[in-house]
């Protein structure tokens, strides 16, 4: 028996009403991409690419009543804010699929800057297996991105979070084997690594405690521990200074994401531990997205 899509929901038929349909539905509880969001939960549902999918649309191809089925259902899950990411259960990140779901930080596009700055800095390192370090890494975005990327690198990453480390334990499986995943906090991490790091990246908990996300998505999805970091957003900031310093051996490279106003007190705050060349980079859409510095 066909269970019929709940009310609202796209009905079986041609597939390019079906998708603008679904789009509608989304538009209307102010989804910000409505297009995009259905046309990728419709691939999703059928298995299909999205080049894929425009190609069936423009055949007339029909959707079969149970695929509309499950569409319909991942479409009002859409219309209530649930991220698209937990929907599909994938997330792209540079060049990767990553694995996502509840209890794991979204990696963000923006992040794939900080991805870059993270891979340049540990192109440049000296030696045949320059060594870097991921802390907090959440789904494991920034450190399979310097794993995959570099791959004559050793990387090393730690989360603290059990869900989190789920997500990323799967993810180091499937893309990077070879490195190393501890289910660590960052304060305690890898002293077996003290003075021999050439990089060190993080995305940490930044937004300050009485701030609001604006978005649905980030407000009741994301795990409240990867977005929050004290009364300034700092308070982890402050921690990875001192565990950088005891990590990276002298003329390495400290990579921090932060929110677009941070970057001046970032900055401040590694100059006055003693960093070097305390610098702010802008990501794609020209916001100040990541702060470097040089370890003395």
């Amino acid at each position: 028996m066909v269970i019929p899509p709940p009310a609202g929901a796209p009905a079986a038929g041609d597939l390019g009403p079906v998708l603008r349909e679904a789009a509608a539905r989304l538009a209307a509880a102010g989804v910000p991409t409505p297009d995009v969001d259905a046309e990728l939960l419709a691939a999703h549902v059928l298995g299909l690419g999205r080049g894929e999918l425009a190609a069936a649309s423009l055949r007339g191809d029909r959707m079969p009543a149970d695929a509309a089925a499950v569409l319909g259902e991942l479409i009002e899950r859409r219309a209530a804010r649930e991220p698209l990411q937990h929907l599909t259960g994938t997330a792209p990140f540079r060049h990767l699929e990553l694995r996502v779901g509840p209890g794991v930080f979204v990696p963000r596009p923006e992040t794939e800057t900080v991805a870059q700055l993270a891979i340049d800095a540990l192109r440049a390192a000296a030696g045949p297996a320059p060594v870097a370090v991921d802390l907090g890494t959440g789904s494991g975005a920034l450190a399979l991105a310097m794993a995959t990327e570099v791959p004559h690198a050793r990387v090393h990453a730690a989360e603290n979070s059990v869900d989190a480390f789920i997500w990323a334990k799967e993810n180091f499986a499937r893309h990077a084997p070879h490195a190393r995943l501890a289910f660590i906090d960052l304060a305690d991490a890898f002293p077996d690594l003290d003075g021999m790091v050439s990089v060190l990246v993080s995305n940490p908990p930044y937004v300050p405690d009485d701030a609001i996300p604006r978005d649905p998505e980030v407000r009741h999805w994301d795990p409240p521990a990867a977005l929050y970091g004290g009364a300034d957003g700092l308070d982890v900031v402050r921690v990875l200074s001192g565990v950088a310093m005891r990590l990276l051996h002298p003329g390495g490279t400290l990579v921090i994401e932060h929110g677009e106003w941070q970057g001046r007190p970032i900055r401040d705050l590694l100059t006055a531990d003693g960093w070097r060349g305390a610098a702010t980079h802008p990501d794609l859409t020209t916001r100040d997205r990541a702060t470097t510095a040089i370890r003395p």
